[in-house]
């Protein structure tokens, strides 16, 4: 079922769906199997395939069976239909890793909190810069932890949504060569 999702293709995940509703399988269960689909393997790609698929969980909830095969006939097609990513399930990934075992992950001084008395003779919120306030509502500053300075997690796809994420990160931060292809 959800191989047949992940795999784009509608009439497979449609299949399996009426398998699983024939052979009594619980509706909660298929539609949180779609909340994971939509996460882990469409993620940006289509951001509003979460949405979806919490619709036809709530359908499920709300009409029970069997009306409720119609909103899930429904959020399994826009989901094996949807531009596929799942660059933001490998980003954690790999923050994660980071997180566990980086040293040196204190936040750094600028990111602080500075109203506080004092904070600011610790250096706390010294040459923060609010982001709303630029052009564009973006300023390259730290964010990281300064062992990660220069780390990155997020390696946005070039397909539906992501592809846009992907043309803003360009514009804002930039992308080395080799990310760009």
């Amino acid at each position: 079922f959800i191989k047949s999702i992940r795999g784009s293709d509608p009439d497979a995940a449609l299949f399996w769906l009426s398998r699983m509703l024939d052979a009594g399988e619980d509706p909660r269960f298929v539609a949180r199997r779609l909340y994971i689909s939509a996460s882990e393997d469409i993620g940006n790609g289509d951001p509003l395939a979460l949405l979806v698929a919490e619709a036809a969980f709530r359908a499920v909830e709300v009409l029970g069976m069997p009306e409720a095969r119609i909103p899930l006939a429904q959020a399994v097609t826009h989901l094996a239909c949807a531009p596929k990513s799942n660059a933001a399930y490998l980003a954690l990934e790999r923050a994660a890793e980071d997180a566990r075992h980086a040293s040196d992950t204190g936040v750094p001084n600028h990111l602080r909190d500075g109203s506080y008395t004092g904070a600011k003779e610790l250096g706390h919120g010294d040459n923060y810069i609010y982001p709303h306030d630029c052009p564009g509502h973006f300023t390259k500053q730290q964010y990281l932890p300064d062992s990660l300075a220069h780390r990155r997690y997020y390696y946005p796809g070039a397909l539906g949504y992501e592809k846009r994420l992907r043309q803003w990160l360009e514009a804002t931060k930039g992308l080395p060569e080799e990310e760009k292809s």
